[in-house]
């Protein structure tokens, strides 16, 4: 067993590999929390890794009613929008499954982002009943220049401690420069399990900046997850993950 706080790192072979190991682990531990007679609740990253993991879960065999679905962040962009992250989660999976509307909470990205972001913590904290939202899973990427959700280098949303929700004002790299409502480190930190999708020979120097260098969260705001109670999985293929040193992987 894992201990909590020490991040575990998986190399799998390929992108491919990646999101079928990420769909698995998806459908093993949602069929726990649904044998143990709960929910499962699980936030969602953008990206296109991510998008085949779900494009493979859309075939998979679970109690949807029982599974809620959250954004870990998203653009202002209009739901249909091609930029939306939502809008690929609905095409790859949730539109394939039969899951009540009610159990799709997402970010209202059509709004302002301080409207949007206000709206979304509302809605964090009906579904959580006031208390700091206690996600089952939560899937995030690492961004070329160290960000994961939308914390970037350099934002105030990286420093965040009182609100759940933050609007960013993202005018720099990586594109789209539109604003964005984003998750914050008090939710992230509270998650059982945080799961790292990482693919990509240009992730590989980043990668091991985040996992070996010292720590600089406003420069490498991936590694200020660190989830209080649960654990951390890196999931990497192997083109991410050429500079780590071989005896990390687990």
């Amino acid at each position: 067993m894992l201990e909590l706080g020490l991040p575990k790192i998986e190399v799998v072979p390929d992108s491919s590999s990646l999101a079928e190991k990420a769909a698995i682990e998806f459908i093993l531990l949602a069929g726990e929390a649904l044998l143990a007679g709960g929910r499962f609740t699980v936030a969602l990253a953008g990206g296109s890794t991510p998008q085949r993991m779900y494009s493979r879960l859309s075939g998979a065999h679970l109690d949807w009613s029982s599974i809620h679905f959250f954004w870990g962040d998203e653009r202002c962009v209009p739901p249909d929008h091609t930029d939306s992250d939502y809008r690929m989660a609905n095409e790859a999976l949730l539109s394939h499954i039969r899951i009540p509307r009610e159990n799709i909470h997402r970010i209202p990205g059509e709004l302002p982002a301080e409207e949007a972001a206000q709206d979304y913590e509302d809605e964090l904290r009906r579904f959580f009943g006031g208390e700091t939202p206690h996600f089952n899973l939560v899937l995030l990427g690492l961004g070329g220049d160290g960000h994961t959700a939308s914390l970037f280098p350099g934002s105030a949303a990286v420093r965040e401690k009182v609100h759940w929700v933050a609007a960013v004002r993202h005018r720099v790299q990586p594109p789209p420069l539109v604003d964005r409502v984003t998750l914050t480190l008090p939710v992230l930190n509270e998650a059982a399990k945080v799961l790292f999708l990482v693919s990509g020979a240009e992730k590989a120097e980043r990668l091991v900046q985040v996992l070996h260098s010292s720590y600089q969260p406003d420069l490498l705001p991936a590694q200020a997850v660190k989830p209080v109670n649960g654990t951390v999985h890196w999931l990497v293929d192997k083109a991410a993950a050429v500079k780590l040193p071989p005896q990390q992987h687990l």
